[in-house]
This record gives C-alpha cells, structure tokens and sequence, in this order.
C-alpha cells in the first residue's frame, strides 16, 4: 500500500511540473497572437492593392500574353510549397499541413503530374527526411516571425521554377498548402494553386456600398504595359507568399495556444483524479494500521491460556 502511494505522489509532481510548462506554453502563445494578428491586418491592404494594381494592367490589355498568367500546356513536374511550423506544441496544426500535401501528390498523380516539394518550416523538413523523401527546397526558422525578405526569396524561387521548362527541371503549376487564421478557435488548412495566376474580377470604382461598381480608371504605360506587367505580377507572388507566411503565423499561434490550454485542463483533471486515488489508498492504509493496533492491543489484554 505504501508503495502505490508513493507511486501515485510521484506521479502527481511529474504531471504538475508538466501543467507548468503547458500553461507557460500557453501563455506565450496567447502574447503572441495579437503581434501576429496585427502584422496579418497590415499586410492585408498591400495584397488587396497589388490584386487590384494587376487586376487593372492586366484588364487594359486583354490581348497581353505573359508566361505567369497563361496555362502552361506542359504540367507534368508540378511544384508544392507546404507551409508549416518550426516547433511543435500545436496540435494538429502540421499534421494537417503534411495530410493535405499527401492528399494533393495523390491527386496530382492520379493525374500523370510529378509533385516538386518545397517545404517551408523545420516540422515538414523532419517529416520528408525521416521518411527519406526529397525536396526541392526547404526553409526554416520563420514560422514564428515570417520576414518579407524570405517570402521574396521562396517567391523568386518558385517564379524562377515556373519559368524553367518542365524538361530542364522546372514546374507547369504551383501550389500552396497553409493554414488559414480564421479566429482564435479556428484554423483552416488551404490549398491555393499561385502559377500560373488566375485574377479576379474587382469591384474598382467610387461608389456607395451596395452600388454598382464603377468603371476601372483609364491608365497609359510607358514605355509598354508589357514591361509594366512582368515585375508587378512578380511582385504580386511575392506578395501572395508574405500574406500566406503571416496567416500560417496567427494560425500556428493561435492553434498553439488552443492546445497547451486543452493540455493544462486536462492535467489538472488528472492531477484532481490522482489525488483522490491517492488520499483513497492513505485511508486504506491508516485503516490498515489501525486495525493491526487494536488487534495487538486485544492480544495483549487477553490472559494467559484465553484464546
């Protein structure tokens, strides 16, 4: 008995020390979340601008043919760019990354198209080794904190590989799978297909909310709309890439917290369980002791010979 109380008290400081440490991890989180959500608000406007910056170029010369707005007749190498984290402690925040992109390479290939893998984040980069699958290209240390310096570098890189041929090593398509910050309770995992692009139509005027939309305004490019057009929509990719880096930020963030919290709950539910096992069986023992003093204090009564 005094050796499962023991067993039992053991056990209890180790999931205490734990509780520790999930409620520091949650606490970070929870500091981080509004940085990473304000970053991701700021950023918002600069993509939506660009998109429309485009959307405008793009509609005042219909008849432009540029090789990152066309479908590319050969897309038999396809590249995928999978957006994880760098730490864990996130429930299935990367697991739901890495169970996408299985499910894109599945269709893809179901589709006669080679996936390219470019992995963004430490977690999907010790998946594909310790799996022994190749990558194109990796990157890590910027989940917590996405610097737009590397979001232009995976843009550039992936632009550089879209413009390749397919024979020479390059990619038909570009895909992006990332988690999308919805709110503090959700995230969703997304799939984006960047390249070759594929504009919206924008409602681009001055008018009332709810009005019809007024017509684009007029706009003369010099030298030409073609010279305009190639490092706008580069830099439109690259501005795709930084939006998609913060929104798995928040995501990653946010998840985090949601699952160190759901883990210190559920370690003072078993700390609470544990306890009470434990002061069960110390009442079983005192019991124990004191039935064994009164039955020696009986034997000792009795008289000598007396049964």
């Amino acid at each position: 008995m005094g050796a499962e109380l023991r067993a039992i008290r053991a056990r209890i400081r180790s999931i205490t020390s734990t509780a520790k440490i999930t409620r520091a991890q949650e606490l970070i989180a929870s500091s981080r979340i509004p940085k990473a959500r304000q970053r991701l608000d700021s950023a918002r406007p600069y993509a939506m601008e660009i998109t429309r910056a485009a959307s405008i170029l793009v509609s005042h010369d219909i008849h432009l043919d540029h090789a990152l707005l066309n479908r590319r007749p050969d897309t038999s190498r396809v590249a995928v760019l999978l957006m994880s984290s760098d730490r864990g402690f996130c429930g299935g925040f990367n697991n739901n990354v890495l169970r996408q992109g299985d499910a894109l390479a599945a269709l893809l290939s179901g589709q006669g198209k080679e996936p390219v893998f470019y992995l963004a984040g430490r977690k999907a980069v010790d998946f594909y080794r310790f799996r022994h699958r190749r990558s194109e290209r990796d990157w890590v240390g910027l989940s917590d904190h996405p610097s737009y310096e590397v979001a232009a570098e995976i843009g550039q890189t992936l632009v550089e590989a879209f413009d390749r041929p397919t024979r020479e090593g390059g990619v038909g398509e570009v895909h992006v799978v990332f988690t999308e910050f919805v709110s503090m309770l959700t995230q969703q995992t997304r799939v984006r297909r960047i390249l070759p692009l594929e504009l919206e139509e924008m409602e681009i005027g001055g008018g009332a909310e709810g009005s019809a939309p007024g017509p684009l305004p007029p706009y003369e490019f010099e030298p030409a709309a073609g010279s305009v057009l190639d490092p706008l929509l580069r830099q439109y990719v690259r501005g795709r890439i930084w939006s998609m880096l913060l929104e798995s930020s928040a995501a990653e963030h946010a998840a985090r917290r949601q699952a160190m919290m759901s883990a210190t709950e559920n370690a003072h539910e078993l700390i609470g369980a544990l306890t009470r096992r434990a002061n069960s069986a110390r009442q079983a023992e005192i019991t124990t002791e004191l039935t064994e003093i009164v039955s020696g204090a009986e034997a000792l009564s009795r008289p000598d010979g007396a049964e």
